[in-house]
């Protein structure tokens, strides 16, 4: 008989064990981080290889960081984050002030107010400091109990890790939620196939019998875990084949029904002391504080024999540590409802008055609907929210709702609980409270609550802003009436959620509303209402000096209103969303990096245009799926701006159908923009000047959003290149009359450049160079070599001397932005002005085996020795994105590995020079 301490061993995991040993040297060379998903059934062997990863790890000198969810653990906020980075605290000395408050009060050392982006931020800077020192494996085991706070940040870090020397490896089973949270492509862990599973028993059982051996192997199917337990649900006389098995070997639907089936057999003692130690987790246990509801002889008789069976034992910490997870999940299956309701009971008496445990205990205790209960859950949960656990705030809040004996009570809780699960990011859980609440009766006093929940879960996950314009002009008036509850500023919220809403469909009856309430709501509303409809001159003045003036708390109630506004104005202010950057939850960071994304846009920093696709990868997995289809638009003016039009035509067909649905004009608008721009770097005028009079018909300037103004240089040079000048002129004046220059400095030097476009010859080189002086011109680096370009195409074709110099300062911008068709043109110029042009720095004579000028790029670095990394910042891109090059590179020449680079890039340049 096999002795109790046996577990499973590493067999037939090659496929698993030889990726998880790649990520390790990959991370231990430097190269990149990386992140490992196991997924699989209960028992299937994931713990196994999280184990055998952590020695391998150990044997490199890895720093070793471990988590583990729990079922009852996941109301805790940031139980799980406590447990892995709890060894690297000492460290904390190297971290900011913010940063530090931020980590510690997430983890308990001190009181405060974090929220899940704060933390990992703060934990992410904590990591860059530990790798310093040897790199670092972080291990999350049963991802489908981690807590919702910790899950964000690990989250977090796994979407950045490639940057670091470090590897992120997860566990959780296949229906559970991690392929939702997680970006990364989940390694699915099988059963084993017949002969490893025949080795792995041979190896635990050596000396059990053929038919036993076979009959194992039959019921167990290739699981791991039943492999090693079957067999001790077997006598001795059956093991060795001197007695009959029984007709069924105790395996039932699942291997959780295997071990309930053991319990069954335990003492009532036993099982209650089994019950209460799978309850009793979190921190407030940990010192055995819950050996107090039970510290008898009883007790001590019945933990002896839960170690004797091999269920359990009892750590130095006074933690009941199950042989495996699915011990602890058959015990709670197992109870009864009374036995559980017992237990939780006497572990609430085991803990402080004040201690949230207790709460949550007693709630789970409570057989019958209690106001005092529920009351007291429900401040707590508005506590948990006051210091960034908005998620297991919410779950308390659920909970009250649960207990409270008034139907509107209850309803009230559960309104309560779906703001705050939309404020905490679980919008897919906020969709479903709504859906709920909304076939109830929702007491007046709570409407405008109820409005802003209905309206985030439809702007935000829905892409639907029907309800916005139905619900939140009613809102609005019920939250500024005399004497009216605000809910804590909720006012200044529903206030953007309008605007956003006004903004994206023109809804008539959305900017009535806005306008009725613009004087009841701060500065920096009135002042996005402004921006969007009518910013006049000094408006971007305007938003400096608001933002200036504001303080700290002012800016957590503020920031979506100015990064919007920054947005309508075209006023890329980096120091304002630095301020916002790791403050705040993923609805503020998402807005900031939508205003990041722009900002790359405007001032030429065209490298990062991926960064949009990732951060659309990111909130779709958040399931904030407005916010993924803005981040695509975004990436779709880089793509315009490079005339790449299959590109563009590939992310409109993602992005205009659920536009049109939702009838976002302002997408929409856009999109036809971006066809027209698209349209300008190939030379079709006529076809570009189309597009844009559909937006803004020349000479005329609509009111609404001042990006339209901003049309003023596309349309013109349209209206040029098609020779329709008077058109042209009539938009200019129609744009001085409107004082569109005064809106922002990229205003004016729009402006001015149309201005130089549309001049009468006499007056055409003064008007350019008048266009180069407007402050802050080379600021805006696609358009002002877009200026050049026309400035030294004029000039060529006049004979006038000086052409060649915007000409080249031209065409080496554009190759920098590898804006192609721009590019070409510019050396058509330059070509017919006399000068020879020659290929870029560093680009090839030819390309071989169909390989782009990046890939080229990228393989011949990586033939040099140099790490993903390493070329990486040599070329200004990630390490994950060098990889993914490399991921192309390799079949194109026929290769496996980077020894074989050099030789193929030398064998296929021959050939391509040669035509063979």
């Amino acid at each position: 008989m096999a002795h109790d301490s046996r577990v499973p061993a590493v067999v037939g995991r090659q496929r698993e064990t030889q990726l998880l040993t790649a990520a390790l040297v990959q991370a231990e060379d430097g190269a990149s981080g990386s992140t490992v998903l196991l997924r699989g059934e209960p028992g299937v062997g994931k713990s196994t290889l999280l184990g055998w990863v952590e020695r391998a790890a150990r044997e490199r000198g890895f720093t070793v960081l471990r988590a583990v969810g729990t079922e009852a653990e996941t109301d805790l906020a940031f139980g799980a984050l406590h447990q892995a980075f709890r060894s690297l605290l000492r460290r904390s000395d190297t971290l900011s002030a913010h940063q530090r408050d931020a980590l510690e009060s997430a983890l308990g050392v001190r009181s405060g107010t974090p929220s899940g982006f704060a933390v990992g931020a703060a934990a992410l800077a904590l990591l860059e400091e530990a790798v310093r020192t040897a790199p670092v494996l972080l291990l999350v085991d049963d991802l489908h109990w981690i807590d919702s706070s910790s899950a964000t940040v690990f989250a977090f870090l796994h979407r950045r890790c490639a940057e670091l020397p470090m590897v992120i490896v997860g566990a959780g089973r296949a229906d559970g939620p991690a392929a939702q949270t997680w970006s990364a492509e989940a390694v699915e862990v099988r059963a084993l196939p017949r002969p490893d599973a025949a080795l792995l028993l041979g190896t635990c059982y050596p000396e059990l019998a053929a038919p036993a051996r076979d009959r194992v192997l039959a019921e167990a199917a290739g699981n791991p875990l039943a492999l090693v337990e079957l067999p001790r649900q077997l006598a001795a006389a059956q093991q060795r084949g001197t007695a009959p098995l029984p007709e069924r070997l105790p395996l039932g639907r699942k291997l959780e029904r295997m071990f309930a089936d053991r319990l069954g057999a335990v003492t009532p003692e036993v099982g209650r002391f089994l019950l209460l130690g799978a309850l009793a987790t979190g921190p407030d246990f940990s010192s055995g504080g819950w050996l107090r509801a039970v510290a008898d002889d009883n007790a001590r008789e019945a933990l002896a024999r839960i170690e004797a069976d091999g269920l359990a034992r009892l750590d130095p910490a006074g933690q009941l540590v199950f042989r495996h997870p699915l011990v602890r999940t058959a015990v709670l299956a197992a109870a009864s409802d009374t036995a559980r309701r017992e237990a939780h009971r006497a572990l609430s008496e085991a803990l402080a008055p004040e201690d949230p445990q207790r709460l949550v205990h007693e709630a789970a205790a409570a057989l019958l609907p209690d106001e005092d209960l529920a009351h007291r859950l429900q401040e707590a949960g508005r506590d948990l929210a006051g210091r960034g656990g908005d998620a297991e705030g919410a779950l308390l809040l659920e909970r009250a709702a649960v207990l409270s004996p008034s139907s509107c009570d209850r309803v009230r809780r559960l309104t309560w609980a779906a703001v705050m699960s939309a404020r905490g990011g679980q919008l897919r859980h906020t969709a479903a409270l709504v859906d709920e609440l909304k076939t109830k009766t929702v007491p007046a006093d709570v409407a405008p609550l109820f409005a802003y929940a209905v309206v985030y879960a439809d702007q935000s996950h829905h892409v639907d802003f029907a309800s916005s314009a139905a619900l939140l002009p009613a809102a609005l008036d019920s939250l500024t009436a005399p004497g009216a509850d605000t809910f804590g500023g909720l006012t200044e919220q529903v206030y953007f959620k309008l605007l956003l809403a006004a903004t994206y469909t023109d809804d008539p009856w959305a900017w009535r509303a806005l306008e009725r309430h613009r004087d009841e709501v701060s500065e920096a509303g009135r002042l996005c209402l402004r921006a969007w409809t009518d910013p006049g001159p000094d408006a971007a003045a305007t938003l400096r000096t608001v933002a200036e003036g504001m303080t700290e708390e002012q800016e957590a109630g503020a920031a979506w209103l100015l990064l919007w506004t920054t947005s309508a104005l075209d006023c890329p202010e980096s120091d304002l969303w630095q301020r916002f950057t790791g403050l705040h939850g993923y609805a503020t960071q998402g807005s900031v990096a939508k205003a990041k994304c722009h900002q790359d846009f405007l001032l030429g920093d065209w490298d990062r245009a991926a960064v949009c696709l990732r951060e659309a990868e990111i909130a779709d997995e958040l399931g904030y799926h407005t916010n993924a289809l803005m981040f695509r638009q975004y990436y779709a003016h880089f793509l315009a701006g490079r005339g790449d039009e299959a590109g563009l035509r590939e992310v409109e067909q993602a992005v205009r159908p659920t536009a049109t649905r939702a009838r976002m004009r302002y997408v929409l608008d856009r999109l036809t923009h971006l066809r027209g721009l698209a349209a300008l770097a190939h030379g079709r005028h006529e076809e570009a000047y189309a597009h844009f009079c559909e937006l803004t018909p020349p000479g005329r300037l609509p009111g609404g959003p001042p990006w339209h103004h901003a049309l003023v240089l596309d349309l013109v040079t349209a209206a040029v290149h098609t020779g329709r000048h008077e058109e042209a002129r009539a938009h200019l004046a129609a744009g001085r009359a409107a004082r569109s220059a005064e809106i922002s400095a990229r205003h004016a030097f729009l402006c001015a450049a149309a201005a130089a476009l549309a001049a009468e010859d006499d007056q055409a080189d003064a008007a350019y160079r008048a266009a180069y002086a407007v402050p802050g011109a080379e600021r805006w680096v696609f358009d002002l070599a877009r200026l050049r370009l026309a400035h030294g195409s004029w000039l060529r074709r006049r004979h006038r001397p000086g052409a060649r110099e915007p000409l080249r300062a031209a065409h080496h911008v554009f190759r920098r932005l590898r804006a192609d068709p721009w590019a070409l043109r510019c050396e058509e110029e330059l070509r017919a002005a006399g000068e020879p042009v020659a290929p870029p720095p560093g680009a090839p004579a030819a390309e071989p085996s169909g390989l782009t000028g990046q890939e080229l790029r990228i393989a011949r670095l990586a033939a040099t020795g140099l790490t993903n990394k390493e070329i990486g910042r040599h070329l200004q891109l990630s390490p994950r994105t060098v990889a993914a090059h490399l991921y192309k590179i390799f079949p194109k020449l026929g290769i496996t590995s980077r020894a074989a680079l050099a030789h193929a890039l030398d064998s296929a340049l021959d050939g391509a020079l040669t035509g063979t």
